[in-house]
């Protein structure tokens, strides 16, 4: 089964060029371009089979990659969103992060990076790369002095946090389960379970939530 990729971006130069390179890949399939937020949210509720992968650029007409991130992982929350932009700076990072997006890429990047990114994505449900923890750490610093996580130490199991952990190391259900000892069933029933707590949607929103509220330590990214 193929990964099935909608591209947003007001470049029709670019689209073109990334639907192509993208398409060489034979695990990858383009089904939809937009040049704008507007027309990808039409296209999202009027499509049959949504897309597993959104490649979002920021700065777009009518409605911009950050709004549409923030409706998509509202009303489409299944579908994830790979930020690809000319932007690099921390608060953009910052940003698309906040609102949902479960990768995040600037135009330059690497063709075999671009790849690694969206079958990470399909795969994990994220992909944070050193530049995206490194804004999630100065952001997380700034907010220092404002007191610790509101939950206590009951929040989650320890057999939560072990799995947790995990998680954010990018590591998938069967991975989980090889180190733990335990059955991909039960990983994906600890997966649900943290997803319910938190109140998130999918895996970026889990690992953002824990790294906001320290229920793990980004020493694990070290």
């Amino acid at each position: 089964m193929k990964i099935k990729i909608v591209l947003a971006d007001d470049e029709e130069l670019f689209r073109v060029g990334m639907s192509h390179i993208l398409s060489k890949d034979e695990d990858i399939e383009i089904v939809f371009q937009a040049s704008n937020g507007k027309e990808l949210i039409h296209y999202l509720e009027t499509t049959i089979a949504s897309p597993d992968i959104i490649i979002m650029d920021i700065k777009m007409p009518e409605l911009n990659g950050v709004e549409a991130t923030k409706q998509i992982n509202q009303n489409f929350p299944s579908i994830n969103i790979i930020a690809l932009t000319t932007y690099n700076t921390k608060p953009f990072i910052r940003n698309m992060i906040d609102v949902g997006a479960s990768a995040y890429l600037v135009k330059n990047s690497h063709t075999e990076l671009v790849l690694q990114t969206i079958k990470q994505v399909y795969f994990n449900g994220f992909y944070y790369d050193n530049q995206v923890l490194e804004a999630l750490k100065s952001s997380k610093n700034k907010r220092k002095g404002n007191g610790k996580t509101v939950f206590d130490r009951d929040f989650i199991t320890d057999r939560e946090r072990e799995i947790l952990e995990e998680i954010c190391l990018q590591k998938t259900s069967q991975e989980i389960a090889e180190k733990l000892f335990i059955s991909k069933r039960t990983v994906e029933v600890h997966r649900k379970n943290l997803l319910e707590k938190t109140g998130v949607k999918n895996m970026a929103g889990l690992v953002i939530f824990a790294i906001k509220n320290e229920l793990i330590s980004l020493l694990l990214f070290e």
